[in-house]
């Protein structure tokens, strides 16, 4: 598989395109705001889905699709604690502290909707 698509509800598309695109990295692909855009990253193909997306649209049993849950995606950096230190300047909101376990390194950054971002660090071998 070359490459993946995830989808994410976001509140406003512009504002999740330049989140996205002048944060982390990602080129935008296309835009159809407020809809929807798409941007990548290497293999990873972001749909930023808003409320006037088809995405948004209720379930039969009446749930509308939204923004913020614990889903992510996983963003691997060489040095997490320069990620943290420069995206915190930016403004860009934390759920937690730096989380390091045996395998590595990480922690969850939140979009401007509230989805979550994984940045990891892999450990060194």
């Amino acid at each position: 598989m070359a490459q993946v698509n995830v989808r994410y509800m976001v509140r406003d598309v512009a504002e999740a395109v330049e989140f996205y695109t002048t944060k982390l990295g990602f080129r935008l692909l296309s835009n159809a705001s407020p809809a929807f855009a798409d941007v990548i990253l290497g293999d990873l193909r972001l749909l930023l889905a808003g409320p006037a997306s088809s995405a948004g649209r209720p379930m039969p049993d009446g749930r509308i699709p939204g923004p913020g849950g614990w889903n992510r995606i996983e963003l691997v950096v060489p040095d997490i604690e320069a990620e943290v230190k420069r995206l915190s300047k930016e403004g860009v909101k934390f759920r937690n502290e730096i989380v390091r376990g045996p395998g590595g390194a990480q922690i969850l950054a939140e979009d401007p909707s509230g989805n979550v971002i994984e940045l990891f660090q892999p450990a060194r071998s």
